[in-house]
């Protein structure tokens, strides 16, 4: 899969919010609350104004949308105590510790620039265990006369590492913070913080969908290790219920009998998880152990927000299973959501996924999962 190099980097600069950790929820969860007061409704929808921007523009983009009777200086003192409260409810996003754990563990240099000031940032990286040394230079907005979208965080972060701008690779998850990246003449890896948004992050090198989906060595830098046989080990996670349309109308026009779940009360644990295709086991309450493959994605029905589970029991079942128990563990990663051109072409795709799950599911690592005591003591936890 090696690409030719594009260029040659020799360090890492990361932004924090909506890169490393997952922003969007606890800022969606504040304003809802905040805005009550002014008989106002947070609509999701604004978060597209405020990802990236420096807390005050933020702040100026609410006061002037929703109305509110008073300056951006007086809603960001207001709100800044309750984010504050929240941070330690900030999730590390998918691949954020592989990402720098992995870095580390090479010697690249890191650095940490983001528009957030230095206490929040400070605040948010105490609860992830060893990010805080790792980054050998941290940036804050309030250290620098202009945030994002202007180079010069990054460029102050490239002065620190002592790198040449063009040295330097920058990931990013927001416009203003590409805009910013490519100001400062650095490369880009965009991870598009919203979904369906990477049709605007055309100034960036390139767009990926997680950051699982980082390949390093395109940049010259070492390459992650620890794929097996096209399938990156996850940690595991799970989530069940009873089938409510299965098998049958994958069917009709694929030809693969996908069982759905219904996520309801796995909204959280699904928005997590970045689309993609996965695979690990299902377990049907009557019938056992089955290998499985699966998608998440987004459903076009939806206003985005939900995002839906496609599992692909790798068997042939003679009868439907509907209203029965499925559980599934997930313990692996295939590849992110993709468009194809045609049916034909998605359908050789889904098989192709298929047989990466069926053989990578005989491997140790993955095959451990299949067991009964595992699968008690998910349903004892959490269901």
């Amino acid at each position: 899969m090696m690409n030719s190099i594009r260029k040659l980097v020799s360090c890492v600069i990361l932004d924090l919010d909506g890169t490393l950790v997952n922003t969007d929820g606890i800022v969606s969860e504040v304003l809802k609350v905040y805005l009550v007061k002014y008989e106002k409704k947070w609509d999701g929808r604004e978060a597209q104004k405020i990802i990236g921007k420096t807390p005050i523009e933020a702040a100026a983009a609410i006061v002037e949308d929703y109305g509110l009777p008073m300056s951006k200086e007086d809603l960001l003192s207001e709100i800044s105590p309750m984010f504050s409260d929240q941070w330690c409810k900030l999730k590390a996003l998918p691949g954020a510790y592989r990402l720098i754990k992995h870095l580390r563990g090479h010697g690249v240099q890191m650095a940490l620039a983001s528009n957030s000031p230095r206490d929040s940032i400070e605040k948010k990286i105490s609860y992830h265990p060893t990010w805080k040394e790792s980054f050998a230079a941290i940036i804050a907005g309030d250290e620098v006369k202009a945030g994002k979208p202007s180079p010069e965080i990054f460029l102050e972060a490239a002065k620190r590492l002592s790198i040449d701008p063009s040295k330097c690779l920058v990931i990013e998850d927001s416009l203003p913070g590409v805009v910013a990246a490519k100001a400062a003449d650095m490369e880009v890896v965009a991870v598009p913080s919203l979904p369906k948004q990477s049709h605007l992050y055309t100034a960036a090198d390139e767009v990926i969908n997680s950051l699982l989906d980082l390949r390093l060595e395109k940049w010259g830098l070492p390459p992650f290790e620890d794929w097996i046989d096209g399938t990156l080990p996850l940690e595991p996670w799970h989530i069940g219920g009873p089938v409510i349309k299965g098998y049958g109308r994958g069917s009709k026009v694929l030809g693969i009998p996908t069982a759905n779940l219904s996520v309801e009360g796995y909204g959280s644990v699904l928005s997590e998880h970045p689309a993609g295709v996965y695979f690990g086991w299902a377990k049907l309450s009557t019938r056992g152990f089955y290998k499985m493959v699966m998608s998440i994605g987004w459903n076009p029905y939806f206003d985005n927000t939900e995002k839906t589970i496609e599992p692909w029991l790798l068997h042939k079942f003679d009868e439907d299973f509907y209203g029965e128990e499925l559980h599934l563990v997930i313990v692996g990663y295939i590849r992110p959501e993709a468009n194809f051109p045609s049916l034909e072409s998605l359908i050789a795709k889904i098989h192709e996924d298929g047989k990466i799950a069926e053989n990578a599911l005989e491997l140790p690592i993955y095959a451990k999962y299949k067991d009964e005591t595992y699968f008690k003591s998910i349903h004892n936890n959490h269901l």
